[in-house]
């Protein structure tokens, strides 16, 4: 079947329809768009249009060979016929700066967008994917740029990881006009096209297809991964800047399950069993006990007792019971001895005591209080001190804050409609632009505080941040009206007509916190949102109480002036504490009805504190004067009305009171001799300690002397003798026992000892002296006299109580079980919370509470969406100018998968575990992208040597490094320190973004005529921390990070030097005591309860038992205490520790009497002896102690004082209640169990002693 010759010619009029166009499209393909540059621009004089040029590529002329090779190295073969001139490659490179600065640490993202830039600018086949729209005369001046979706989604992939470091931050949300999670492939390109950029001449129109479009070809050029290596040997993309390079994303570790059994808290199902099972067990021992005793009658002295001579006692004394005896006999003989000295020399005692206190007190004069609150909260020798102490000489203190949050009571919020389209916003009320108004006036009036220091004014510019100086001046003001230039006209340009607004503030807000470091906005307005003093104001800085990224939904703005810190200047220092004291004022007078302003000033805490110190006096005075009232008025014993002022001791209770004061005095003034510091702990506890510990033993010695009766034949002098001969001892005791307690429990300046010393001598001279006037002389009155009358003595009322009522109900048959299954209950109980008491401390309980900082602290907490800085400090001693040092701490292409900048980076991944961030800000990254020789950054004159900024236009400004393959590598040796003072000197600009000045310039230790590196550091933040859990944990985890840093680096090849000195931050000084708080608290605990025992032993005459039980009693008063703390939400930390080892010291008080009291008892049975010395020493130290105490804590609960309220008050009344319930109610149930034997010794030397004399009846009273 053949062709029909019609048929056949229309089919080759078709073929050559079609070889005839596709030879012209291949002819067309041939010719450029442009050439050349022709006239300037207006709008941007120092730019030009490409001239309109339709003609044939035209060979490159030989001057523009290098920069060719330097910008598109993909035309530098053949004679370069191109579409591009010398000028418009040096246009395309001008243009290219900041990109290539911030892009070039990702290889393959680079060379990506290089192509796309250099397809545009220069390809020889232009017009495949290229059409020129508009043309003014001879100029070309907008053309549409058809582009590959799979070009433009391979170069936004490659860089789409790519990190700034100065910035903490994606390079693309300095490179989009936009947040980087916000920008995509096509809107990136666009943004890269639009004039609204700064940078792009005329409008560039770039049409995504990966198919033919009008004719056009999308220029779809072969692109790279960040994860290949190119032609010219370049690596592969480092980690932190492609994430497809990198390994499995780190997981964080399962959080450990609670510990629970059936379902419920292990603690308390362990410690409720444990409970039951000691009932059972010890309700079948009372039950076995009582039957057993129902069938056999026995004492402890057993068969003894019936031999009526009391020699026979000896018979069964062991050797540690004579050894006891005669130990407590020698203590007897010298007090007694000491006392009688003191009644017969009343005057000498009291001279030489008043001598040696004057002498003591003299020290008061150098007496130094600390209000630091970083010398309050840290010790020097710890490590954070040590590390803070080590940054501050290194780098400078941190900087001191002045901040501000501002809030509104009004509730309005109002919805901004796009005009070019797009979804409604809604705005929040703060965001208003009259509130805005209203705040920049508030912002204006504090730039203008001035203050006077030393006669001479004081302005914020003195003492401000200002990170370009002296080439800026502008301050650091870190606030959202730093968007609008703090400027009011700035704040209310606007573009419309009479219809409609094209753009305002809402959509200049909208973008600047999307791009906060953008020289020009791409709205109608055009405006910078670069702050005033050169740098990005972060939208997380600067707003608060907005959800997720929304910003608009702010509800605060917070303001925050830097100041600069000083380590070592008193002089610029006191300069910035008047402006901040100033400026507190300021604000305090400060009032507008439509803002809520909580303000603080670095050196708010640390008034507050001065104020509140001063505050308390008065509280703290009204305390000390109900208890010395009470304790002049309750130490007389009336026999009868007609004695009140006979028997009445108000003189001799003042003098005590002033013999404790006296004591605590002597003891501040040695250690200010000796050059310690007080504190205001020392300062408020000291006095309550010293009360507890004097009063009683002032209780003791005066009713034990009232209810003595002198033997015949016996003077004055030699009664007051051996009442102290009977009582010395256990006074020494508890003293003692205290003492060493609270040495060993750092409390080291307690003035015990010295208290104790003055009671025994000079108060038992004031007792003598008393005793003599109280025998016909009136109290206080002492020149009158009483007329001669009859005269009744009777014992007290409190001891009449304790002795007839107290004691035996307490030791009733029936009673004592259930004391003991009581109080083993609240052991139980409260061992189980022990291990859920807080730990921390609440910086709002530091504050009084009517202090300002309190609404700083709750809106801090409330709004603040960002963490503090968080330092990572290389110590000197690396070799920077090493490319195997460099490797190991630097974060780019190259660099080790395990540097310190990678492992910060993959921390950051899991913020939420590591409390990091961001990825660390690094000088060591970009000082490499300053320093390539494809950027303007680094240059300098030839004639001179010196550097030449970026913006300097002059022909002797050359590169630093030559564009040959070795120059592109990084600097090593020499070039590195050459020019790494140039990158720490050069300020960021529009033609150099990654000058080094503002970012760095602290951040490198240079040795000096900058020979090498010292110590440097790596900056990121910490994510949100809120409360003290929350700032303990972020330092754990941050010094976990640098351990693993450390390890990390050992463990690999490359390890050289390396060592992460320190990871710092600002508040880790205050928190770090909290990582070791609970190992201090048992071990201070543990220290104080060895101690009390060792003491006990020796001091009972080496009764092991007896200070056993003293020690079991103690130990239930503490965990006890931290029952009360878990119920009364009373943290632990430094205050509670102290209370913690004042309430190990005072419990001995509660327990030590009666313990010895029960030990030197000759009663027959433990019951007996129990009820004896509950009778004898329970009074006195009820009304010794206890109710000594509660007139003077109850007062502390009316203090303004929020730590007074907790730790004091709070924690003084359980340490009281829990002493004396356990002193006075379980102690004597627990001796008339389980308490020592009798010491045979003892009884037989007391018989022995007063055999045939009227104390032999006393004995048996």
């Amino acid at each position: 079947m053949g062709v029909s010759p019609g048929r056949s010619f229309l089919c080759t009029l078709s073929l050559i329809i079609l070889l005839s166009e596709g030879y012209f499209r291949w002819v067309e393909a041939e010719h450029c768009v442009w050439y050349g540059e022709c006239s300037e621009i207006e709008k941007h004089p120092d730019k030009k249009y490409n001239c309109n040029y339709t003609g044939p590529p035209i060979p490159l002329p030989s001057e523009g060979y290098d920069l060719l090779t330097e910008l598109c190295p993909g035309y530098d073969y053949g004679n370069r016929e191109l579409c591009c001139n010398v000028d418009q490659l040096k246009t395309l490179k001008s243009s290219l700066q900041l990109p290539l600065q911030f892009l070039s640490r990702c290889p393959a993202c680079f060379f990506n967008l290089m192509n796309l830039f250099c397809e545009l600018t220069c390809s020889p086949h232009q017009s495949q994917f290229m059409n020129g729209t508009k043309f003014n005369e001879t100029n070309v001046v907008e053309v549409q740029y058809y582009i590959g979706k799979t070009f433009a989604n391979a170069m936004y992939n490659a860089c789409q990881d790519v990190e700034a470091p100065s910035s903490n931050m994606k390079a693309l949300s300095i490179l989009c006009g936009k947040d980087a999670k916000y920008c995509n492939a096509t809107n990136w390109i666009q943004y890269l096209f639009d004039v609204s950029n700064g940078q792009t001449p005329f409008p560039i129109i770039p049409i995504f297809s990966d198919v033919p479009v009008s004719g056009y070809t999308p220029m779809n050029n072969k692109t790279y991964n960040c994860t290949e290596g190119l032609e010219d040997g370049s690596g592969p993309c480092s980690c932190q800047d492609c994430a497809k390079a990198c390994g499995p994303k780190p997981v964080p570790p399962p959080l450990p399950p609670p510990w629970k059994i059936f379902g419920l808290d292990a603690m308390t199902v362990i410690m409720w069993i444990s409970y039951m099972a000691f009932l059972l067990i010890f309700i079948g021992a009372v039950l076995g006990a009582w039957c057993y005793r129902r069938s056999t009658v026995m004492s402890e002295y057993g068969p003894i007792l019936e031999s009526n001579n009391p020699l026979s006692l000896n018979i069964n004394a062991s050797c540690c019971e004579t050894c006891g005896e005669r130990f407590e006999n020698a203590l007897r003989t010298v007090f007694s001895s000491w006392g009688s000295f003191c009644v017969r020399h009343p005057f000498l005692v009291i001279w030489c005591s008043l001598i040696l206190v004057a002498a003591s007190c003299g020290g008061l004069v150098h007496m130094r209080l600390t209000t630091d609150p970083v010398e309050l909260w840290s010790s020097p020798t710890s490590q954070a001190r040590q590390e803070k102490d080590y940054f501050d000489s290194h780098f400078g203190p941190f900087f001191r804050t002045v901040q501000l949050i501002i809030t509104t009571p009004l509730n309005d919020t109002f919805i901004y409609s796009p005009y070019f389209g797009g979804s409604d916003v809604p705005f929040g009320a703060i965001l208003d632009k009259g509130i805005l108004h209203q705040i920049l006036d508030l912002q204006l009036a504090i730039e203008g505080i001035v203050a006077t220091y030393e006669g001479k004014n004081v302005t914020l510019k003195d003492i401000c941040v200002a990170p370009l100086a002296p080439y800026n001046n502008n301050c650091t003001i870190l606030s959202v009206l730093n968007y609008f230039q703090n400027s009011h006209a700035v704040l209310d340009h606007s573009i419309g007509d009479d219809f409609y607004v094209y753009a305002d503030f809402h959509s200049h807000f909208l973008y600047c916190v999307s791009a906060p470091a953008s020289l020009n906005d791409t709205t109608l307005l055009h405006d910078p949102c670069l702050g005033t003093f050169g740098g990005p104001v972060f939208p997380w800085l600067a707003l608060g109480g907005y959800d997720e990224f929304n910003y608009n939904n702010a509800t605060a703005l917070v303001i925050t002036f830097p100041l600069n810190n000083y380590l070592n200047d008193s002089v610029r220092l006191g300069k910035a504490l008047e402006w901040e004291k100033e400026f507190i004022k300021f604000m305090k007078n400060f009032n507008n009805p439509n803002l809520t302003i909580a303000f603080s000033a670095e050196r708010s805490v640390e008034d507050e504190i001065d104020r509140e110190s001063d505050s308390d006096i008065s509280t703290i005075l009204i305390s000390y004067a109900i208890m010395f009232i009470y304790i002049s008025l309750a130490l007389g014993h009336i026999h009868s009305f007609r004695r009140v002022l006979v028997d009445s001791k108000i003189s001799l209770g003042i003098a005590g009171i002033l013999i404790v004061l006296s004591s605590v005095c002597a003891s501040l003034g040695i250690f200010s001799y000796a050059g310690v510091p007080l504190t205001l702990i020392v300062i408020e506890v000291i006095p309550f300690l010293v009360l507890a510990v004097g009063v009683d033993n002032i209780f003791i010695i005066v009713q034990t002397y009232q209810r003595d009766e002198r033997i015949h034949q016996e003077e004055l002098h030699q009664q007051i003798g051996r009442i102290l001969g009977e009582i010395a001892p256990s006074l020494l005791l508890s003293s003692f026992s205290e003492t060493v307690a609270f040495f060993l429990g750092a409390l080291s300046n307690m003035p015990a000892v010295r208290t104790f010393s003055l009671f025994i001598s000079c108060f038992v001279s004031l007792l003598g002296l008393d005793a003599k006037r109280q025998e016909n002389r009136f109290d206080i009155i002492c020149c009158a006299k009483l007329p001669e009358g009859p005269e009744t003595k009777t014992d007290g009322l409190l001891f009449r109580f304790f002795k007839k009522v107290y004691a035996p109900f307490i030791l009733k048959e029936w009673v004592r079980p259930i004391i003991v299954a009581v109080f083993v209950g609240i052991l139980s109980f409260s061992i189980a919370v022990v291990n859920k008491v807080e730990v921390g401390l609440d910086q709002k309980l530091s504050m009084p509470d009517d202090s300002y900082m309190l609404d700083y602290f709750r809106n801090l907490s409330e709004y603040l969406h960002t963490g503090a800085p968080v330092y990572f400090v290389v110590d000197d001693g690396l070799n920077y100018s090493s490319p195997n040092d460099q490797n190991i701490v630097c974060g780019g292409v190259g660099c080790n998968n395990n540097s310190l900048v990678q492992q910060v980076y993959e921390a950051s991944l899991i913020s939420n575990y590591s409390t990091i961030a961001f990825t660390p800000s690094s000088w060591l990254d970009d000082y490499f992208d300053w320093v390539k020789p494809q950027s303007t950054c680094c240059r300098y004159y030839n004639t001179t040597g010196a550097f030449c900024n970026a913006s300097v236009v002059d022909p002797s400004c050359v590169r630093c490094r030559p564009m040959t393959p070795s120059g592109k590598q990084r600097p090593e040796g020499k070039d590195f320190m050459h020019f790494l003072p140039m990158f720490l000197a050069d300020n960021p600009n529009p033609k150099c973004g990654k000058g080094g000045h503002a970012a760095y310039a602290t951040a490198v230790d240079l040795y000096p005529n900058n020979t090498a590196i010292g110590a440097t550091y790596f900056m990121t933040y910490h994510t949100i921390l809120r409360d003290s859990p929350d700032f303990i944990h972020g330092l754990k985890m941050a010094r976990n990070l640098a351990d693993n840093i450390i390890t990390r680096q050992q463990l690999s090849m490359f390890f050289t030097n390396i060592h992460v000195f320190l990871v710092y931050s600002v508040f880790y000084v205050f928190y770090e005591q909290y990582l070791t708080i609970a190992y201090d608290t048992a071990l201070n605990l543990s220290v104080s309860l060895a101690a009390i025992f060792v003491v006990t032993t020796v001091l009972l005459g080496f009764d092991l038992w007896s200070a056993v039980i003293v020690c079991i009693t103690i130990a239930m008063i503490l965990v006890n205490m931290f029952g009360v703390m878990w119920l009364w939400n009373i943290s632990l930390n430094a205050v509670s520790l102290v209370n913690l080892v004042m309430s190990c010291g005072i419990s001995v008080e509660f327990c030590s009497h009666i313990v010895r009291a029960f030990s030197i008892s000759v009663k027959k049975n433990r019951v007996e002896r129990a009820e004896e010395a509950l009778a004898h020493m329970g009074s006195s130290v009820f009304s010794g102690i206890t109710l000594t105490k509660f007139g003077g804590i109850l007062i502390l609960a009316l203090s303004k004082s929020q730590i007074f309220q907790v730790f004091y008050f709070r924690m003084y009344l359980a340490i009281v209640l829990l002493g004396a319930t356990h002193g006075l109610i379980f102690l004597p149930v627990l001796l008339s169990y389980i308490g020592p034997s009798v010491n045979k010794a003892k009884v037989f030397a007391a018989n022995q002693n007063y055999v045939g004399t009227e104390r032999e009846r006393l004995l048996n009273y």
